[in-house]
Parts: C-alpha cells; structure tokens; sequence
C-alpha cells in the first residue's frame, strides 16, 4: 500500500459529494491509501482517504475511482481530477472519476465478485472479496446509480444485485454485514439476501445483496394510506380500500422473525431497569438545555423514566436499531426490513451492543404517528382541512399501532415467547418517549414547524404514565 499527503484534487471533490459528512466545514485530504486495484479494463482502484478538519480531527472515507487514458463527457459529472496519479506515476496521464458513476467500472466490481468462489474469498491487494450462498450473479446487466442516497452509494446491476458502497468508513465489522450475513444463512425471508461483501483488513467496504426492484417503500405505503382516508370523508378506516392495518400486523410479525434469529444467533444478556432509566433521564436533560418547549413536559418524562427503576432487569439482544417504515420494503412474498447500520450517529461499537428489542417496536410506532401526521400537515397547508381531520388521523395511527403490535406479539408467541407484560408495556412507553424527545431536538432544529408532532406524542404518553 502506498501513501501520500496532499490532494487538492480530491479535496474539492469530497465539498461537493452528498454523502461527505462535512461538507461546510473547511477540510483537507491529508492521505491517502490505495487498496486495492481491481482486474479490469478500465483501471479502477481503491482508496482510502484521511479526511483532517482544523480542530485536528480526523474521518475516513472510502473512494472507489476508474482511471482513463482519455476524457470521458459521459461522466463529466464525476469528475475528480486530471493528471498524473501520484499512487500509479508509471501510469501517465490520466482522467480520473468517481467509479460508481462509471458503468464499466461497475461491471469491473461485479466480475471481480463472480470470480470469487461461492462459499470463500478471493484477494486483490489490500482488499478481500467474500461470497456466501449459492447465487449465480447476473453479468450481462447494466449498472444504476441510485441518486437519493446520503450517506453510502448504492448501484444496481440490473434486476439481479445491489452493490452498497460504504463512503464513510470506520474499523471493525460492519451491522449492516454482520446481520444480513446471519439472516442469509439462516434463510430468514424478511431481508434481501447477502450475495457477498469486500474488506480492506478491520475495514469493511461494500457489500453486495439481492435487488428488490419491484418492492415499495414502506413509508410511502403508509402515506398513501393515510391519503384514502382523508379522501373518504364518510368511511371509517377499516372500512378504505387503502386500510393499512393488515400490513402493519404482517410488518410486526416479520420484524418479530427478525429478532428470533437474532437472538438465536447472537445470544442474549440482561440490563438493569434503572440503567436505561438513568440513560434516558440524561438525554432529557440535555434536550431541555436547548428545546424549551420541552420543559412543561419534563416531570412527566421524568415519571416514564422513573418507572423503569422498578423493572429490574429487561433482555436485550442484537437489533435493527433504527427502526422505522423508511427502513422497510413490501414485496410480493412479503415485508424486508433493510439497513442494519443502526442509528449512524452512534460509535460503531455502539452500534454493536446488545439493546432491547422494544427500542425497534417503539421506533416503529413512532414512524406511524409520523406518517399519518405529516399528511394532515400537508392539508393545513392547503387550508382549514376541516373538524374531522384530528380525530381520523388519531383513528389511523392507533389502528395501525395496535396491528403492528399484535403482529409482533403473536408471532413472539408462536416462535415460543410469551404474551406482552405489564412490565413491557412500560418499556415501550419509555422507549416511545426517549424518540420523541431525541425527534424534539432535531425537528427544533431542522423542522421548527415540526416540532409539534413529537410534543403531542410526549403529550399522550405523560397523561397516561
């Protein structure tokens, strides 16, 4: 591997790219490590650069690049520079880009996969591509670009795979492998199949997994939902056509398989009741530093809270982590929950933590009341949308809510767990109030005119804690 120290080039690259993480703040490519060039042509490579920002900290992020002797104006766009490569100076002169822009830098990547063994791996520099399972990759299949994404790049190879390429990389083993690896293999039908992934020693880089291109987006599902009830003025809403709830009971049963497994798999543990107390108590009193709308809700909170201390100790396991209705897809044989990263804000040995499993069920429940609150937001921009709308959008939600939850309590039965206890309900309770506290900080920061959604959420849970 070879370094270097001083890339204005790929500087002014990363201040426009979306998933940079700092953009608006000055930085400087002050490294950059190559892993891995792959078997082309074209030349494409790997490199790792150390992203420093004037306070003297530092990032890492991963950026793939396809090398060509001439000008490409099909993929201007991604342009990174022009030169001589200081990692490949015998190379000349060379138009350098951003390779996930490149369609035949992708069919590069996904040649390099079929040529790893089924079931082994295969080295090339620096780098280790892995497969698992028995899937025979589509090769004679154009790549897409998908363009909505944040923080990662993800290109699809026709109708067959999804190649995720981790931008922002930090060491030790990625959630999102780690858990799709174990879903995989244990055949569990509620994800998208992990065909393989590549590492750069703790690194892990990309990972390749089935393309659900016919699936839609569990969020947009639930809003067009909610869209058919306000429409039916009359109806009530298990009497739409666009009735919700038998999909929300189905949801709470896929993500109840998810946990078995997980469970299964990864064991499970204890904490104390007052411990999780003490954490959300914490978070509470730094959101009431800055939210003040918060404050005439705080010894309410404080009660939720509280009333774990006399819990003892609650089960926790491996879980999704950031559970929500963005992070589901609905297919013809069923739901898929996606994104095993966990919350992207936390450490990634955070991330890796056993935590309780109603931490999921409560972010799911929180995603419903958003769905359903975001359209009647629409409507009031519209107009006055009349006396009705409150109360058929507190009928949706708790329709919707309750689905989800006997879905999952149901399925936890029947895989040989118990009904829902007195002593969980508290614990969704508190885990529903320590998200909308958390969605009170962003939204007051973000979306001010928002911010009324997780208060009235908050509302509803103090008046019965």
């Amino acid at each position: 591997m070879t370094s270097t120290s001083s890339h204005p080039q790929m500087t002014a690259y990363l201040a426009q790219a979306r998933w940079f993480a700092g953009k608006g703040r000055d930085h400087d490519v002050t490294d950059v490590v190559r892993v891995a060039t792959l078997p082309g042509p074209p030349t494409v490579t790997i490199d790792l650069l150390t992203v420093t920002y004037p306070d003297g900290s530092t990032e890492r992020y991963q950026m793939p690049l396809v090398h060509h002797g001439e000008e490409q104006h099909r993929i201007g766009h991604a342009l990174v520079g022009h030169g001589t490569d200081d990692l490949d100076p015998d190379a000349g002169e060379r138009w350098t880009y951003d390779a996930v822009h490149d369609r035949e830098a992708m069919a590069v990547y996904l040649q390099t996969f079929c040529s790893t063994p089924s079931g082994g791996e295969q080295a090339y520099g620096g780098t280790t591509f892995h497969r698992i399972g028995d899937h025979e990759l589509a090769t004679d299949v154009h790549s897409t670009l998908f363009s909505g994404e944040q923080s990662n790049s993800s290109v699809a190879f026709g109708d067959d795979s999804l190649l995720k390429v981790f931008r922002k990389v930090t060491s030790g083993r990625n959630p999102d492998i780690e858990i799709h690896k174990v879903l995989t293999e244990a055949e569990n039908p509620n994800v998208a199949a992990l065909y393989g992934w590549v590492q750069a020693g703790e690194d892990d880089l990309a990972m390749l997994q089935q393309f659900l291109r016919t699936a839609a987006d569990g969020w947009d599902l639930a809003l067009s939902s909610v869209r058919n009830l306000f429409s039916e003025a009359d109806l009530h809403a298990d009497e739409v056509g666009g009735d919700f709830a038998g999909e929300s009971e189905r949801l709470g049963a896929a993500v109840a398989d998810v946990h078995v497994v997980l469970r299964e798999h990864f064991g499970h543990d204890t904490v104390d009741g007052a411990s999780l107390a003490e954490q959300m108590r914490v978070r509470l009193e730094a959101q009431l530093a800055g939210v003040p709308d918060l404050a005439p809700h705080a010894d309410a909170l404080r009660r939720v809270f509280a009333d774990l201390g006399d819990l003892g100790r609650q089960e926790v396991h491996r879980v999704h982590g950031d559970l929500h209705l963005g992070q589901t897809l609905r297919t013809a044989r069923g739901w898929k929950l996606v994104d095993f990263e966990g919350e992207p804000a936390k450490p990634l040995s955070e991330r890796r933590l056993p935590d309780s499993p109603w931490r999921d069920v409560a972010g799911m429940l929180r995603s419903f009341d958003y769905a359903v609150e975001s359209v009647v937001k629409d409507l009031h921009e519209l107009g006055d949308p009349g006396p009705q709308v409150e109360y058929r959008a507190r009928e949706w939600r708790e329709r919707n809510r309750a689905a989800f939850l006997h879905g999952y309590v149901e399925r936890r039965v029947e895989a040989g767990g118990s009904a829902m206890t007195d002593a969980e309900r508290a614990l969704v309770d508190a885990y529903e109030a320590d998200k909308a506290v958390y969605e009170v900080g962003y939204e007051a920061r973000n979306r001010p005119t928002w911010v009324d959604i997780p208060l009235a959420a908050i509302s509803r849970i103090g008046d019965h804690a």
